[in-house]
Order: structure tokens, then sequence, then C-alpha cells
């Protein structure tokens, strides 16, 4: 299945979209998105509709964040091979794990506006894992189970904030509308093999990023797992799994976000999204 959320926000509905691509009313079965109701139980559920039975959408107009709001946002940082060389990093041994503020969600066409103080903002196209049910010490061999679904993510990000200011990297990740996230939440069972996905970013329609995810460092089984030994994931939990090569910061000489600029990135099969990059006010 391929859910979303349409309309304006702070009012938005739940939609499903169906063989034809077009939007299906899906709000009086799942009245929101997050928490409990992306549970794999809940999702096995939803399976039992005819979505020609629900109610057809003739003008969904704008689509929200694939989640109307998550328990916790994780991030993987330095995850591709290529882009920790682009860096100057060392591959990690173990996955670097870190958060950003849930308040950082946005939609996926909605502009992405460079933060009062930025120098440096910069794009990162992710694979999204959606965590299905709770999750604690899980096996890597088990890990995939737990998943519901899996979105595109824009981990967008202020470098400046994020490295130079001393502190954790959240303050670098957080600001508003740096969590473009959806058009769709996709249920694991149409990802055959989240290592087998292309992703791409194009910047005014020029491609950046142009990767697949088999050249992450740590697989999607392994972060599930490795975080549950740290932490107990819960349903709705997000986890933006790391960005390949070709972010601002790594070009020579760097190139960072400006307003007027235009971010499209895609995930394979999971969706694309667009973004007017624009000035705080």
């Amino acid at each position: 299945m391929k859910l979303l959320r349409y309309g304006e926000a702070g009012s938005e509905k739940t939609g499903l979209l169906d063989a034809a691509g077009r939007v299906r009313d899906l709000s009086a079965h799942v009245p929101d998105l997050s928490g409990a109701a992306v549970a794999i139980a809940a999702l096995d559920r939803l399976r039992g509709l005819d979505p020609e039975t629900l109610p057809l959408v003739e003008v969904p107009g704008r689509i929200g964040a694939c989640l109307s709001r998550v328990p916790n946002f994780f991030c993987v940082g330095l995850n591709y091979a290529r882009h920790a060389a682009e860096t100057g990093a060392e591959p990690p041994k173990e996955p670097i794990l870190f958060s950003k503020a849930s308040s950082a969600l946005s939609g996926p066409y909605d502009p992405v506006v460079i933060p009062r103080d930025s120098v440096k903002s910069d794009w990162e196209v992710e694979l999204g894992v959606v965590i299905g049910r709770d999750t604690l010490y899980v096996s890597e061999a088990e890990a995939l189970d737990h998943v519901a679904g899996y979105c595109v993510i824009n981990d967008v990000s202020e470098r400046a904030f994020q490295i130079e200011r001393g502190g954790q990297w959240v303050k670098g990740k957080s600001a508003p509308t740096f969590g473009p996230t959806g058009p769709w939440l996709v249920t694991a069972d149409e990802v055959a093999d989240p290592q087998a996905l292309g992703l791409s970013l194009a910047l005014n329609g020029q491609t950046v990023q142009d990767s697949r995810t088999d050249d992450m460092i740590f697989s999607v089984a392994e972060i599930v797992s490795y975080m549950s030994r740290f932490m107990a994931l819960q349903p709705g939990d997000i986890i933006a799994t790391g960005t390949p090569s070709g972010v601002g910061m790594g070009m020579k000489p760097q190139r960072f976000l400006r307003p007027g600029d235009v971010m499209e990135l895609t995930v394979e099969g999971l969706g694309t999204q667009r973004q007017d990059v624009v000035a705080a006010d």
C-alpha cells in the first residue's frame, strides 16, 4: 500500500493511492497516520479494504508529510561509503546515531526555509524507515519484520550549526521544514530489498546525488537491530538512514542552498519530492 496525507497544513486527511495512481479517502478508517495507526497489525487490517470502495478524491491538493507526527525522528550519519570519503571522514565502525527535532517534519512539496543566520544549509536525500512494532533487542535477522514501511526524506542540514557551533548535531538538523517526508508511506511488503534502491537529488535541474542503497555501510536491518540494543523503538518512529555522496559540503568549492534554489529528490519506488528554497522572515 501507498498511504499519504492530503490537504492544507494542519487539516490533512488520510489517503490511499490506488492502482491507477488516484487518491482514495481513507480517513473514515484511519483518521491519522502516526503511532499505532502505522503499526504492522493496523496496516494488516487495512489490506482487507477494497480501494475501489473508498471515496475518490478528485483534487487532493497539497500533499503533507506522510506521517502527521513522529515519536522520534532518528538519523544515521556518514552511512554511505562514498559520502564518508567525500567528507574526509573514516568510515564509522558503528552506526553514528543522532536525532532531528520532530518539529522539522514537513510536506514533500512544501518550501524549505533557510533559517536566520544560516550560511551552510545543505541537502541530503535519504531512505526513511518507519518502525511498525515495539522493538527492543531485536536480531538483525528479524529486524526487517519490525519495519512498517519506507519513505523519502530530505535530511536538510545547516553545516555551520551542525559542525562549527559545538555540541551535538541536532541543532544543525532541526530547523522548521528541515524534514520533508513522503509523499507516501510505502508499506514494507512493496519493497523487496531496501538495499537495492536507487536514490537521487537534483539541484536546479542538475543531478548532484545519484547512488544506490547498496553503498550503505550499515544496512537497514543492521541499523534497526543496532539501535534496539540501546533504546526501545516504537510504532511511528522514523529513521533517516544516511545520505549518499554529492552533498554541498563535499563539493569543491562547497555549494550551499540559496533562496530561489529548487531541490527534486527521488527514492526508487517511494516517490518524488520537490522543494523551493526560501529565506526565513
